[in-house]
């Protein structure tokens, strides 16, 4: 079994997403500790990038803040191999594909394999491009994991029968940030999705309180948060990650 299959094996999934290097990568690696200390089962990770195609203002500002900073991949590759010395649970790299290709792709891909990442988001890669990453990915064990949105429709059935780690299901159009309501039919997609793949599926955008979180996974197999995490880092700064571990145990025990 997988380490990302592992994450869901002990029931419903909280997966929270933290930018790497906001304000600083001290207080990232607290916050991920104290994430994966009360009950994260999955880390998303974020590579700061200057275009962030698919973030709302909460997560663009903290791609800035990490950027002026002078975070780059390197130490975040650095910071991440130090991490792995004490926390175990799986952690996933959610960045742009111009990120990786700036690197290069197969110094990037094998680098995850090397610091012990477990597997890489794009949000701006189309499913139809997805063999320009893929063969690497599978060459050196990262899974590349694919998104499915509302706006998927026909193609639903096709990435789900492709899916790699998890799915992650878009909940809502536009870009991400926490809403007050979600109004998508998650469940018809979920319905779909379950038709042609084992493959575990998470929801991510817009979620934030407890209440939705319960909604959310009583549809699907696990829960993604990122916006309510980093506007607790934009409001706290170093002091956040405390603040943090007590979102985390609210929200895990909303799930369970």
């Amino acid at each position: 079994m997988s380490k990302i299959a592992q994450a869901f094996a002990r029931g419903k999934a909280f997966i929270p997403f933290i930018t790497c290097g906001d304000p600083d990568l001290e207080t990232t690696a607290a916050a991920v500790r104290a994430a994966a200390e009360n009950g994260a089962d999955l880390i998303e990770l974020g590579i700061p990038f200057s275009d962030p195609t698919a973030e709302g203002p909460v997560i663009q500002g903290a791609n800035l803040r990490a950027l002026r900073g002078g975070v780059t991949t390197d130490k975040i590759f650095t910071f991440v191999e130090e991490l792995r010395r004490d926390v175990t649970v799986p952690m996933v790299f959610m960045t742009y594909a111009n990120v990786v290709f700036s690197y290069g792709a197969e110094p990037f891909i094998a680098a995850c394999r090397d610091i012990g990442m477990d597997g890489l988001i794009l949000p701006d890669l189309p499913f139809e491009e997805k063999e320009e990453f893929l063969p690497l990915c599978r060459k050196y064990g990262v899974d590349l994991i694919s998104l499915i949105a509302p706006t998927s429709e026909d193609r639903i059935s096709m990435i789900a029968k492709e899916a790699e780690g998890f799915l992650y299901v878009v909940s809502s159009l536009g870009v991400t940030g926490t809403r007050s309501e979600i109004t998508t039919d998650l469940a018809s997609i979920l319905a779909v999705v379950r038709e042609h793949t084992k493959i575990p599926a998470a929801i991510g955008f817009g979620i934030s309180t407890p209440e939705q979180a319960k909604h959310m996974a009583e549809l699907a197999d696990g829960v993604i948060v990122g916006s309510a995490i980093i506007k607790l880092l934009a409001q706290y700064g170093r002091e956040a990650p405390r603040h943090i571990g007590a979102y985390v145990k609210a929200m895990k025990d909303a799930i369970r």
